[in-house]
Formats: C-alpha cells, sequence, structure tokens
C-alpha cells in the first residue's frame, strides 16, 4: 500500500482537529484518505484532482462498500480539498464546485448504457463494405443524439440516486456514541467495557446502515442477532455480549425499554468445563519463567486473581503482617480479599526492594508518577509519586502523555506476561491449553478438592452467584459416598469410643 507522507498526514490531521470534525470520525477520515492516497498512484490519477474522487467513489462502490461509507469516503477527501485550498491558492474547491463534484459522483451510482455497445450494436447492421459509409453516418447520428441527451440523462439520474437513497439510513450517529461514552462512564464502567460496547455499536450501526436513531426499534435487535447467530456462527457467549451491549444502548442512551425479545434466535451455548493443571504441571511451568513472571503466576494461582487483577496490584494492596492480600476495583467493581501464600512472602519482600529502587531513580529524573484511578490525580496531586501507589509490577518503560507533556509509568503489559507465559508451557511439554486464567480455575479446583467449603471457595474467588463456582465441581473426582444409608445409622462419638 502507498502511504502518504507523514508531513501530508499530520497537515491533514492537524486540519481535522481545526475544523470541529468530531474525534470519533478521525480515525475514519484518515483511513479513506490513505486509501484515496493508494487509489491515486495506483491508478495514476493526480491527487489533488478533484476529478479523482468520481473514480475513487466508483471504484469502492465496485468493491461493495456500503454507501454510507461511501458517503464518509467523499467527505473525508473533501477535507482534504479543503485543506489544499488553504494552503495553495491555485487551488479552487468552491461550493459550486463541490456541489458540482458530488453531482457527478452520484451520478457514477448509474452506470449508463456502454457508448461502443450501442455503436456495436449498430454496426452489426452494416456489414458489407459498401454501406461503410452509412455505418460512420450512422455513428456520428449516435454521438450527436447521446450528447443532446447528455445534460437531460444527467438531471435525470440524480433525481433518481437522490429518490433511491432510503429517507431512515445514512443518519448521523455522532451523538449515539457521544451518548455512549458519558453513561458508561457516569456509572463508572471499565474502558474495557466501554471498548467492548463501541464495537458492538459501530457493527450494529454498519448492519442498520446508519438507520435514524429515532427509528431503531425491537426488530432491529432481533435481526442483528439472528444475523451473528445464524451467518456468522458466533459463540453463544459472543452473541450474549452483543445483546447486553444493545440493551444498554437501548436503555441508557436511546431511553427505549425494548420488548419481548423470548423469540430472537439465541445461539447455543454448550457447557464448558474449565481446564485445570496439576500442582506438577505448575511448578514445571514455574521454573521456565524468568522474573517477574513467575512471581505473577505464583499470585494468580495462589490467589485465585485474574491477570489484569494481578497487573493492577500497587504497594498498599499488601499487608504482610496479616499476610492478606486486597484486590482493589476488581471485576464489577468489587473489592475483595485473599490470604498471601506465606512460601513466596521472600519473593514479595524483593519486589518491594526492587519498586523502591526504581521509584527513587524515576523520582530523580524527574518523572510525574503513576497513573491513578478515575480523578483521584486530581483530587491528590501527590498520591501519583508516593511509593505506596506504585504498581507491584510496574513497566518496562515510561509512558508520554501527549496532552500534559508527561512521562508517567503504567504497569506491566499483558501482552508480555501472556508471551512468556507462552515460552514457559511450550518449554514444559505441556499438552493442555493453558491461559494465565488456566491458574484461577486450577486454585478453585484444589480448594475443592482438599474438601474447602464450596461458600468459602466462592467469596475468595469474589462470585456473585454460587452457581458459577459450582462449575468446578466437574473439575475433580467425585468423592461423595452414594449409599442410601440413615443418618440414625451413624456410629455416635461416645459409641466409637466404646468400641474401642
Amino acid at each position: 500500500m502507498i502511504l502518504p507522507p507523514s508531513h501530508i498526514k499530520d497537515a491533514y490531521m492537524h486540519f481535522l482537529l481545526k475544523n470541529s470534525v468530531p474525534k470519533n470520525l478521525h480515525s475514519y477520515y484518515q483511513k479513506w484518505f490513505r486509501y484515496y492516497w493508494d487509489f491515486c498512484h495506483k491508478y495514476e490519477h493526480p491527487v489533488d484532482n478533484q476529478k479523482s474522487l468520481t473514480f475513487f467513489a466508483r471504484k469502492l462502490r465496485e468493491k461493495n462498500q456500503k454507501e454510507f461509507q461511501v458517503k464518509q469516503a467523499i467527505d473525508a477527501i473533501f477535507k482534504y480539498y479543503e485543506s489544499i485550498q488553504k494552503n495553495s491558492k491555485g487551488s479552487d474547491l468552491s461550493e459550486n464546485n463541490k456541489h458540482q463534484l458530488d453531482k457527478e459522483i452520484h451520478y457514477e451510482t448509474f452506470q449508463q448504457p456502454n457508448e461502443s455497445q450501442s455503436i456495436s450494436e449498430n454496426t452489426s447492421k452494416y456489414s458489407n463494405k459498401s454501406n461503410v459509409s452509412a455505418m460512420k453516418e450512422s455513428d456520428t447520428q449516435v454521438q450527436r443524439k447521446k450528447k443532446n441527451t447528455d445534460k437531460l440523462s444527467t438531471t435525470n439520474n440524480i433525481q433518481k440516486a437522490l429518490n433511491s437513497k432510503p429517507k431512515d439510513t445514512g443518519a448521523n450517529w455522532t451523538s449515539a456514541y457521544d451518548g455512549l461514552y458519558n453513561e458508561i462512564k457516569l456509572r463508572h464502567y471499565s474502558h474495557r467495557t466501554l471498548k467492548v460496547y463501541k464495537l458492538w455499536l459501530e457493527k450494529f450501526q454498519t448492519f442498520t446502515k446508519s438507520k435514524t436513531l429515532k427509528k431503531l426499534n425491537d426488530q432491529d435487535i432481533k435481526d442483528f442477532l439472528t444475523f451473528l447467530a445464524v451467518e456468522k456462527k458466533v459463540a453463544a457467549s459472543t452473541q450474549n455480549q452483543a445483546f447486553n451491549a444493545l440493551l444498554f444502548f437501548f436503555r441508557h442512551v436511546l431511553n427505549k425499554e425494548p420488548g419481548n425479545l423470548k423469540q430472537t434466535v439465541r445461539a447455543k451455548r454448550k457447557p464448558y468445563i474449565p481446564i485445570v493443571l496439576s500442582r506438577s504441571e505448575i511448578n514445571s511451568i514455574l521454573e521456565n519463567l524468568s522474573h517477574p513472571y513467575d512471581l505473577i503466576v505464583k499470585l494468580l494461582y495462589g490467589c485465585g486473581l485474574r491477570l489484569f487483577e494481578c497487573l493492577n496490584l500497587r504497594v498498599h494492596c499488601f499487608n504482610i503482617d496479616a499476610c492478606i492480600l486486597t484486590i482493589h476495583d476488581g471485576k464489577g467493581n468489587k473489592d475483595r480479599t485473599a490470604p498471601l501464600p506465606k512460601s513466596i512472602m521472600p519473593e514479595i519482600m524483593k519486589q518491594f526492594e526492587r519498586i523502591e529502587k526504581l521509584h527513587s531513580e524515576d523520582l530523580s529524573a524527574g518523572y510525574a508518577g503513576v497513573f491513578l484511578p478515575g480523578r483521584l490525580e486530581e483530587k491528590y496531586k501527590n498520591y501519583s509519586k508516593e511509593l505506596i501507589w506504585q504498581w507491584f509490577f510496574p513497566a518496562i518503560s515510561l509512558t508520554f502523555v501527549p496532552d500534559t507533556k508527561e512521562v508517567k509509568r503504567y504497569h506491566l503489559h499483558e501482552r508480555h506476561v501472556q508471551r512468556a507465559l507462552k515460552e514457559g508451557v511450550r518449554k514444559a511439554r505441556l499438552y493442555k491449553r493453558v491461559t494465565t486464567h488456566t491458574f484461577r480455575h486450577s486454585f478453585a479446583s484444589h480448594l475443592l478438592q482438599a474438601n474447602y467449603d464450596i461458600r468459602t471457595i466462592q467469596e475468595l474467588l469474589g462470585h456473585t452467584d454460587l452457581n458459577t463456582t459450582m462449575i468446578y465441581t466437574h473439575t475433580i473426582q467425585s468423592q461423595t459416598v452414594k449409599e442410601r444409608v440413615s443418618p440414625l445409622d451413624f456410629e455416635s462419638p461416645d459409641q466409637s469410643e466404646n468400641l474401642k
């Protein structure tokens, strides 16, 4: 792909920022601009010539792009032409020229009869050499007739293009994305939730062809979920995720309560049994991991943590004297506690020493501290530089914040942990599908196998519903007595002592 030079991309991005283009459209506009640049260079069209946009729009329609996507691409390239107009005196992009170009682009939607085809049809009547002159005369008449009717056909086709476009599609969904962002931030949902819900809203917008927000109804949800289950054949969890995202969007953004959705086709959810590792398998993985990944796996297994819960740990989360770990802002913004493994206390203390040394080096280098949750940094400006708020697993490098021009430290990225674990599993030569969540499954299964109460395991895992914890009963061998005996026949403690 032929990409535009960096200075042209920066100038285009600067123009979008200065002309109040919504931020959620910047990535799409830049994408269409890159495609247009590549198209012009591959097919030898001048980039700064407005006629090239006509051919580009035709190419997009040949690629079966949606009409709202073509319109968005046209708007993006118009912005590029406007930026050229401001930077170059020779460029002329008046409103009349823009309107005329827009007409020509819409005119491309309707394919006109091929001129060569009509001429060939006429030439078939003149097969003899003696009629060559008559054939040429007929060709001239066809061309004159086409020129005379060109203006009329152009006007008619433009009117057809305007009438053929559905009135309830091609709407602007900027307010929908802004409303979704505000509602999620208002409820203090995680950034992951915002990212996933926004993704499903984009897919829903594409499916409905940018239907007007006021005309969205229950049938649109049913059709979309049916499309996911029947056409895309997605998993049940994926369809449920899409359903929850649309339900949140309808209720809190559109202020509409969906009706009866029971008849919607739902993907069939199969029973899932988690993969559990034995203690020897866990030890073999730990032997092939280096610091700090071995300590991360020990906390995942020893405390039953999720990966993002482990990476979000800070210094103040550890109560060394009581051997208790406090998990703040876990899944669902819930806090809980878990016992710290006494066997890894020396490793935890060594990690504290590394953190303290790194923290002093960062302070001497003039860094701005760590990232804090919510708006805590605005309320307590010095918290980000205090030792107790430092990450327990700090990132390898610092992060530059463009808005504030500051350098801060984030926690270790989850991809680094996943790659290190994948390599450790490969070296351990295990024939199981192991992920970071496998250690949480092993934590619950091993406690249940040691005859710990299921309610206790539920609290340690942070499950709201006991049925979620009950799935681990399928990961261990049953130790229950199947024989039917009345409890009245059980030996009392006094009787057993007399028998001895």
